[in-house]
């Protein structure tokens, strides 16, 4: 095929083109100067898992390069984190059967994993912010993030045992507490439980469109906190439905939420965008554990680059309306952006 070039304007009717798009794509300072959504640290949350000892760092099979981490290391990673500028991380402790049972009396305990090593993080950097998980799977002996009876999960009952836990962690030094149970009316009895105890500074970041995903099984590998019988599904949200998710945030709020979250995140960008203009509180997202393995799994075969789809998931979340991330990646992207 011949193509013939021309000086002349009319012969190949570029004169037509008075909108042309590429122009602001043209040099990198241009499209850093037009980009529409920006990442930084600062959107970031960086989730840590917790195991009992001293100077211990277990990597997570299903989670590479991600460590369980005694006390001691996260306070360290703590303190990396807030050099980089990440404003925040999210505890999760890992416990062993023999501290678990159907009430979940260990998630109280004033000197237990979690509390000790809320106290150890805020005297050692009082900047960053900590953020807890009021749930009851990594202390109960069901599995399950509520009380179970005959097979049952109870909702009212359970809120009792969540409002306790989430004084506990308040007591420790916890800045936001987030409950991820999704019982109906926690936020509500968690408020007022802060509030009548001297607490009411306390934030609380809800899990408000938690959804009983298929992402989640690297979590819950790094917890071992998976159901012993039954699934989530009558308290977590099944992923066919989005107005349901604008119902239970739009409930957590009217309780008291300050933020509110979507979780999972990649396959739920709709759901962050229909949050977003729905509430006019933060709107968090969570890129779960299974997203994370997948992008792990498929670079480690040389299929796709690691740290660029990193930053183009979470640019995507960010794009779809989320405020704030939740990401195992957070770490490795806050270090690409400080160079």
């Amino acid at each position: 095929m011949n193509f013939k070039t021309s000086s002349s304007v009319d012969s190949v009717n570029a004169g037509d083109l008075l909108s042309r798009p590429r122009r602001n794509r043209r040099t990198a300072s241009i499209r850093d100067m037009v980009r529409e959504t920006g990442l930084t640290p600062a959107d970031l949350i960086y989730p840590l898992f917790l195991i009992e000892g001293d100077n211990r760092q277990v990597e997570i099979e299903s989670m590479p390069d991600c460590f369980r981490l005694s006390p001691d290391r996260i306070v360290e990673e703590a303190r990396v984190a807030h050099r980089l500028g990440i404003p925040a991380i999210a505890l999760f402790p890992a416990l062993g059967d023999e501290l678990k049972d159907r009430v979940a009396t260990e998630s109280t305990n004033p000197n237990g994993l979690l509390q000790t090593t809320v106290r150890e993080v805020k005297s050692a950097v009082p900047e960053i912010t900590v953020i807890t998980d009021v749930a009851m799977d990594p202390y109960s002996s069901d599995g399950h993030d509520g009380l179970v009876e005959e097979g049952r999960i109870l909702n009212d009952p359970t809120l009792e045992i969540l409002s306790a836990m989430a004084i506990s962690q308040a007591e420790a030094g916890a800045d936001i507490v987030a409950p991820s149970d999704m019982m109906d009316g926690r936020v509500g009895c968690i408020r007022r439980a802060l509030d009548q105890n001297g607490f009411s500074e306390v934030g609380i970041l809800s899990y408000s469109a938690k959804y009983a995903s298929s992402f989640y099984g690297p979590f819950r590998d790094a917890l071992d906190s998976a159901p012993k019988e039954g699934d989530k599904k009558t308290y977590q949200m099944d992923p066919a439905n989005r107005r349901e998710a604008l119902r239970e945030v739009l409930a957590d709020v009217e309780e008291g939420a300050d933020m509110v979250m979507v979780k999972p995140a990649l396959a739920y960008l709709d759901v962050i965008s229909a949050v977003k203009a729905t509430v006019h509180v933060p709107v968090a997202a969570y890129n779960v554990s299974g997203e994370y393995a997948m992008v792990k799994a498929a670079a480690r075969m040389g299929w796709l680059e690691e740290e660029s789809i990193a930053i183009e998931m979470l640019t995507a979340m960010k794009r779809a309306g989320a405020d704030l991330i939740l990401t195992y990646f957070a770490r490795s992207v806050a270090e690409r952006f400080s160079g």
